[in-house]
């Protein structure tokens, strides 16, 4: 199936859970390799998504349900988060909604509302919490995926990735962007290390999601000396607490976004 054809069933599908869930989707997005811009002939498409139900939904004793998943259909996930569990999540500087907010790939946006949730977003980054949140991760696909002769190339891209990250926040620039080749822009200065980088980026996007090939000396050195220096500064990642004014607007926010629809 043609990637147009994808997105007018995707298209699709979200107007069909808008009207059976009887809510408004303000905003839908790429969250995977797609938008990360690696995507592979047969990579899955992962839209995520943003929803406000109606104002009964709220009105109730017990908590209703807050998520929406569609059961997985081929190559298509689609699940998607209420705004109240969003903000929520949001004032806790939640990285993977942060990336959310930044796909370059997007189904459905209710832009006055989102360019409001994303003023507050940026109330609520919290440097040391994305920080530390990118350094697990690398820690924990380095561990698992990259201890072999032979590895997934996209699994290179799954430490590079957030590592990459953490130098981004490091160097006060805020929440790091979605797009990978921006961050490789911005953050790799070193010749043979970007040259590695560009081959490794070529073999992903062409190659078979299972395709495996030898370990890379460039990428692997980057990788070791790079986790152990997050390592010596994990400790001194500064932290930022929103002030008490923010949560009134989120409160502000939840309540016009609720009421208006």
């Amino acid at each position: 199936m043609s990637d147009a054809a994808v997105q007018a069933d995707i298209a699709q599908q979200l107007a069909r859970m808008e009207a059976l869930h009887e809510v408004r989707i303000l905003l839908a997005i790429e969250s995977g390799s797609r938008a990360w811009g690696f995507a592979s002939p047969n990579s899955d498409w992962d839209v995520r998504f943003i929803y406000a139900p109606r104002l009964p939904w709220y009105l109730r004793v017990s908590e209703p349900r807050d998520v929406i998943e569609l059961p997985i259909s081929g190559d298509l996930d689609i699940n998607g988060w209420e705004l109240r569990k969003s903000l929520t999540l949001m004032q806790k500087c939640n990285p993977t909604l942060l990336e959310w907010l930044d796909s370059p790939l997007i189904y459905r946006q209710d832009e006055p509302v989102m360019t409001r949730f994303r003023a507050l977003a940026r109330e609520f980054f919290n440097p040391a919490a994305c920080w530390h949140h990118y350094f697990s991760m690398a820690k924990g696909n380095n561990r698992e995926y990259l201890q072999s002769k032979t590895v997934r190339p996209k699994k290179y891209l799954y430490v590079l990735r957030p590592l990459l990250c953490c130098q981004w926040i490091e160097q006060g620039r805020g929440p790091a962007p979605m797009l990978f080749q921006l961050l490789v822009d911005e953050m790799v200065r070193d010749a043979e290390l970007r040259a590695a980088i560009d081959t490794l980026l070529e073999q992903k996007r062409g190659a078979d999601e299972l395709a495996e090939a030898p370990r890379v000396p460039a990428l692997s050195y980057f990788i070791e000396t790079e986790l152990e220096r997050c390592t010596s500064i994990a400790a001194a990642m500064p932290a930022h607490r929103a002030p008490p004014e923010a949560y009134d607007r989120c409160d502000a926010f939840l309540r016009d976004t609720v009421m208006a629809g």
